[in-house]
């Protein structure tokens, strides 16, 4: 798969121990899902690796992203931790690799240096950065000769990221929106429960329904269960009208799940 074709509604794997991600993943394939994301400072590529192979789809159909640890992005280290990825997933090239975290080794000159001769070679379809504010995001758009493909942050009713939304838009690239169910308190949100109540649906629902009725964003939400793995992929096909999506708009508040000292937004 290109990474044109990189599907709306994809699966995390983040905090999945090994044996659970595995099955995950092929459950996730089997159900439906093409779009599967990893990292490597989540420790199970491998595992990953094993469900793309034990799941009845084949490796063309599906859109694979990982992420290089924020210790790793020294020019060399990059391109080496790229191909090990590579490896420990059993796949010969990845259809989007991430930026991490913008901090540890991140310097924006030799990263995203390296990132373009990993694309350059054909190790990656597409560059992805994660985590990244406003200014760190225009001043990687800047040095970048590759086209950012993905921006991918925590993003969900109660951390809207309309900012970075609106980059995304203006630029052409994905905003992927991690934690798109902020942790389950999505579910404790009135607004969510009231409109999930008249559609039918559960609030986590209603929650992802909101984020792909916004233009250039896509999620990941995680999940090892296959009750909401189906959950999860089934919100694809609720339709918000527009006091719906009006009403989530409004919502002012901010929890985010996210967060600790050293992060970028804190600098």
């Amino acid at each position: 798969m290109t990474a044109d074709g990189m599907p709306r509604v994809g699966v995390g794997t983040y905090d999945l121990e090994p044996s659970t991600c595995a099955d995950a993943v092929e459950t996730a394939l089997d159900i439906g899902y093409r779009h599967v994301d990893t990292a490597e400072m989540y420790g199970n590529e491998s595992a990953v690796g094993r469900g793309l192979r034990t799941a009845e789809v084949e490796r063309s159909d599906v859109f694979l992203a990982s992420k290089i640890h924020s210790k790793n992005l020294a020019f060399d280290d990059v391109i080496d931790h790229a191909q090990e990825s590579c490896k420990r997933l059993g796949v010969e090239s990845l259809d989007l690799l991430y930026v991490h975290w913008p901090i540890r080794a991140y310097d924006p000159e030799s990263t995203l240096a390296a990132f373009d001769e990993l694309y350059d070679r054909d190790v990656i379809d597409a560059v992805g950065v994660s985590n990244f504010t406003p200014s760190l995001l225009a001043e990687a758009l800047d040095r970048l000769e590759t086209p950012l493909f993905a921006h991918q942050v925590e993003c969900h009713p109660l951390l809207q990221q309309d900012r970075l939304r609106r980059r995304a838009r203006e630029d052409g690239h994905y905003l992927v929106a991690y934690s798109p169910l902020a942790k389950g308190a999505v579910t404790e949100v009135p607004e969510l429960v009231e409109i999930a109540e008249k559609h039918g649906a559960t609030p986590a629902q209603i929650s992802l329904a909101w984020l792909l009725s916004k233009e250039n964003v896509a999620v990941i939400p995680r999940s090892s269960s296959e009750s909401h793995l189906r959950e999860n992929h089934e919100a694809r096909r609720i339709e918000l009208d527009s006091a719906d999506v009006a009403r989530i708009d409004a919502i002012n508040r901010t929890r985010r799940q996210v967060d600790f000292d050293g992060a970028p937004w804190r600098g």
